[in-house]
């Protein structure tokens, strides 16, 4: 089955569609053959200024928790030996702190449908039963609906097509490596909790999420590599996405106070 049908994406593809066009068609005269390249830019800069409310939900994550670490570490020192309290206690912790643990992963999720969208202009031939004008648009004379994989395996490769990829990685993968140096939040690991119903405990456990969060950190990498497989215009949503989630969160952690020492704040741990 074709995702493609499914009638949310469906209804998703055509929506991205209509704006894709209409602002290509208003850049045009301005842009020429640029036109829809810097549509889907366009298109990624409309949308992520609408999620900028989850960037600042995850900022405040951050914030959450560095100000809970000296407490989550505490509390893991005090219960070592008492694996169910333990996770008791962390669970009661984020419950008092009003946070919860996965607030960091929300950006990441919310744009999953976005890229979704924009990858699926650029390979159906027909979208809402009529003909895929954006097919026959090009960047530099390479075609928005094409892949450096797809380039490399037919043997087409030419010097442009290696000059706009190699851009694109490049870019990607500096602004994923200032990202990952500036804005990775230290994470505090929470021990493995013990099998559910041991010593009779039902207790709801913590999840460990410093697996997670440790493999979110390095997934701007993986967009690199990704931009390689998917539609030239993809790469550039992909491209244009990571650079302003740089800039993003530099400002809002300057706004939200991210950087500021949360060491002195309140590190008691109740009994």
């Amino acid at each position: 089955m074709n995702i493609y049908e499914f009638l949310p994406i469906r209804l998703l593809v055509e929506a991205a569609y209509t704006v894709v066009t209409a602002i290509s068609s208003f850049l045009e005269p301005l842009a020429g053959g640029f036109s829809a390249a810097l549509a889907v830019i366009v298109l990624t800069v409309l949308v992520r200024a609408v999620l900028i409310p989850v960037g600042v939900s995850q900022v405040r994550a951050g914030i959450t928790r560095k100000r809970l670490a000296p407490k989550i570490s505490a509390l893991q020192t005090k219960y070592k030996k008492q694996p169910e309290l333990m996770q008791q206690k962390l669970m009661e912790l984020y419950k008092e702190e009003n946070a919860s643990p996965f607030a960091g992963c929300l950006p990441v999720l919310a744009q999953i449908p976005v890229l979704m969208a924009v990858y699926g202009l650029f390979i159906n031939a027909t979208i809402g039963g009529h003909a895929n004008d954006l097919l026959g648009h090009t960047l530099f004379g390479l075609p928005l609906s094409t892949s450096f994989v797809k380039l490399l395996g037919a043997g087409d490769l030419t010097g442009t097509a290696i000059t706009v990829y190699l851009v694109l990685v490049v870019l990607i993968a500096v602004v994923a490596g200032f990202s990952r140096h500036l804005l990775t939040p230290a994470t505090p690991e929470t021990p493995a909790a013990p099998a559910a119903g041991r010593n009779g405990s039902d207790a709801p456990q913590m999840p460990d999420l410093s697996g997670v969060m440790k493999t979110l950190s390095f997934m701007p990498f993986l967009t690199a590599i990704f931009a390689l497989f998917v539609p030239l215009a993809a790469a550039l949503y992909l491209a244009t996405t990571t650079t302003w989630t740089l800039g993003e969160r530099l400002v809002l952690n300057r706004l939200l106070g991210a950087n500021e020492d949360q060491s002195e704040t309140n590190t008691r741990v109740a009994d």
